[in-house]
């Protein structure tokens, strides 16, 4: 199933997909770049490459299984109910996505995990390559932790592959670099996580990036109050304070940044 939906299907319309943006981003940019752009390409796709391998040959694996655990256990939310099979995806999807809201509010409030998510913060520019600079321990560590949502929801070995399909996409969308029309992006804003807001999350200030931490659906920021939409764009600052010497982050370095003494700089505020 994986090698049918995944591979066949997922992989080449996630391509399209960065091209598109890509071209997009190159055309329409929405903050100006700080770094040589192609470097940072090689950086990050260099950097990304264990995560990718993990993400293929463990991650979806394990997630599978685990939604084939619960069709043979009948285990999980969905099989508690008998609800239309396109109502119960549709919980298991959204609930799902809310499970990865709280998994990246807690990358950044525990301190063992933030070790690892600040490879992916370190980035002083933000474009769609930095939709890919995640270090493997952070891939790791969200097998348990979305594994558990996987389980607990009984989402099927099919949605579980569907989801990750939109979840890669919606990631590459809302860290691209794209200047979307502002009436547009704020009609998309009502439902979606968009550039502009993904942006503040990656803000050098402190009370920035503790917002809008949502994957997907934004919801998930106005029910916990942690919305922030009224930045302008060309105020913010990317990156992470005690790590804004572009010329360090080496792909080398940031597959050993976890495991080094994490630097406490000064925690910008407004």
């Amino acid at each position: 199933m994986i090698h049918a939906i995944f591979d066949k299907i997922g992989a080449p319309v996630l391509t399209v997909i960065f091209v598109v943006l890509f071209l997009f981003e190159t055309k329409c940019q929405l903050r100006k770049r700080v770094q040589n752009r192609w470097r940072r390409i090689i950086v990050n796709l260099l950097a990304s490459a264990p995560s990718f391998a993990l993400l293929r040959f463990m991650f979806l694996p394990a997630m599978v299984w685990l939604a084939y655990t619960n069709e043979t256990y009948h285990v999980g939310l969905n099989y508690q109910y008998a609800l239309p099979s396109w109502m119960e995806a549709a919980i298991a999807f959204i609930v799902l996505d809310y499970g990865n809201y709280l998994w990246h509010v807690l990358n950044h409030k525990i301190p063992l995990l933030w070790r690892f998510h600040l490879v992916h913060h370190t980035d002083p520019d933000l474009d769609i390559t930095t939709a890919f600079r995640f270090h493997f321990g952070e891939m790791i560590g969200s097998l348990f932790f979305r594994g558990a949502f996987v389980f607990f929801t009984g989402a099927t070995p099919l949605l579980v592959l569907i989801y990750e399909i939109i979840f890669e996409a919606a990631t590459q969308f809302h860290h691209s670099n794209w200047k979307l029309p502002i009436k547009l992006e704020k009609l998309l804003n009502i439902i979606f996580v968009t550039p502009r807001m993904h942006g503040i999350h990656h803000s050098i200030v402190q009370e920035e990036t503790d917002s809008n931490y949502s994957v997907i659906f934004s919801c998930w920021d106005r029910l916990h109050k942690t919305m922030r939409l009224h930045v302008k764009q060309d105020d913010i600052t990317i990156g992470v304070a005690p790590y804004n010497n572009p010329a360090e982050l080496t792909t080398g370095y940031l597959l050993k940044l976890p495991f080094t003494k994490i630097r406490k700089g000064k925690r910008y505020k407004q």
